[in-house]
């Protein structure tokens, strides 16, 4: 754990960019640090440590291709790595819990919770879990719910990645065969599941209804993910799921607002300037002030790069506050995401180029390049 003094840096405070030194010691940030060893960050700007509370981009680590990496836990560890690199600080490694099998399936999961369980505490980024279930996969309901209470999982998501509309049709789903193959099953014996999980819909309400109470009851916070109208918003936050991931319309996203519920969209969606779905655009969320926080989703460098483009719309303050302090209270979390005496010294280091120079978790140096990693050594 570093403890140091950090002058001559551009810290972003609440009131934006102003000039000054930094004290961290003891994990925290310090008032006065006098006696502690200074380092120039001269040049450099410091902001709060990214918060990412939905990333799977971890997949191309965990399984780059199929049966190249069979220890899980190496592929988190390298996980753990560019999250660092990236400047996040505290990450949700988001996994679904599927039909769709595979990667996306129970055992698959249970594997990546337990490697994830296995580097808690021993890595600098603060990791969490969330797992993301899918609404009509009935059968696994107790399963999962165990491997919430076994591994600590603090966010559980609810998907519906059936196509129901062309299922209730008879229609063949779109990209069945792809699907099947990742699944490891035919696509008739897919294409036979995945009928026979939207024949049980009428289940559906009331087992998320026992789930939501019993996981809240837990201390588990809830999501959604997907919601398209402000019906479906209703009926989530009836269950107890207070966070909307990825609304896919404004109506939905202003539903939610309105009920004082969190709204969090994907940092690429910004990056491309819409949805590569055709759902509601991430900009026309945020300018119309529904947005609590940018997730990583797929990309871990996204949610720096989405804040940068942002910062000639909103300003500094306020772009990079939907990647650090806004993430930061949808997930309870009121010590850290600001730079401010006695908050966590979870920190983020950009050089004039705007590029990851140094991150700091938890008061611990988890990344660091170029001449600031030499100037911490001359130290």
């Amino acid at each position: 754990m570093i403890e140091a003094r950090f002058t001559g840096a551009e810290l972003l405070l609440e009131t934006g960019f102003e000039q000054g030194d930094l004290s961290i010691a003891d994990g925290r940030i310090q008032g006065d640090g006098g006696d502690l060893k200074e380092v120039d960050l001269s040049g450099f700007r410091v902001l709060p440590g990214i918060v990412d509370l939905h990333g799977d981009g971890f997949e191309r680590h965990v399984a780059p291709r199929r049966g190249a990496l069979r220890d899980v836990g190496q592929g988190i560890l390298a996980t753990e790595a560019e999250l660092a690199s990236n400047g996040i600080t505290t990450a949700w490694i988001a996994q679904f819990w599927s039909w769709e099998g595979g990667m996306r399936g129970p055992d698959f999961a249970e594997r990546v919770f337990e490697a994830v369980a296995a580097l808690q505490g021993s890595v600098p980024t603060d990791l969490h879990m969330q797992l993301r279930l899918e609404t009509h996969l009935l059968d696994e309901f107790a399963r999962a719910e165990s491997i919430v209470a076994l591994r600590g999982i603090d966010y559980v998501v609810f998907n519906d990645h059936l196509q129901h509309a062309r299922l209730a049709e008879g229609r063949r789903p779109k990209q069945l065969t792809g699907q099947a193959l990742k699944s490891g099953r035919s696509p008739e014996a897919h294409l036979a599941l995945m009928q026979a999980l939207h024949d049980r819909h009428d289940e559906v309400p009331s087992a998320l209804d026992a789930l939501g109470q019993r996981l809240v009851a837990r201390g588990v916070r809830l999501g959604s993910h997907d919601d398209r109208t402000d019906e479906d918003r209703a009926a989530m936050r009836a269950r107890g799921a207070h966070v909307a991931e990825f609304p896919e319309t404004l109506d939905a996203a202003r539903a939610a607002r309105t009920a004082g519920d969190a709204v969090v969209m994907g940092a690429p969606n910004v990056m491309r300037a819409g949805s590569h779905k055709g759902n509601v655009s991430a900009h026309e969320i945020i300018r119309e002030g529904l947005c609590d926080a940018l997730a990583s989703d797929y990309h871990y460098p996204a949610p720096r790069l989405a804040a940068l483009s942002l910062v000639s719309e909103i300003g500094w303050t306020s772009a990079w506050r939907l990647v650090s302090e806004g993430p930061a209270r949808v997930m309870g979390f009121k010590d850290r995401g600001r730079i401010e005496l006695g908050m966590r010294a979870d920190l983020l280091v950009l050089d004039a180029e705007d590029r990851v120079a140094m991150t700091v978790a938890g008061g611990v140096v988890s990344y660091a390049s170029g001449p600031v990693a030499t100037r911490l050594l001359q130290a």
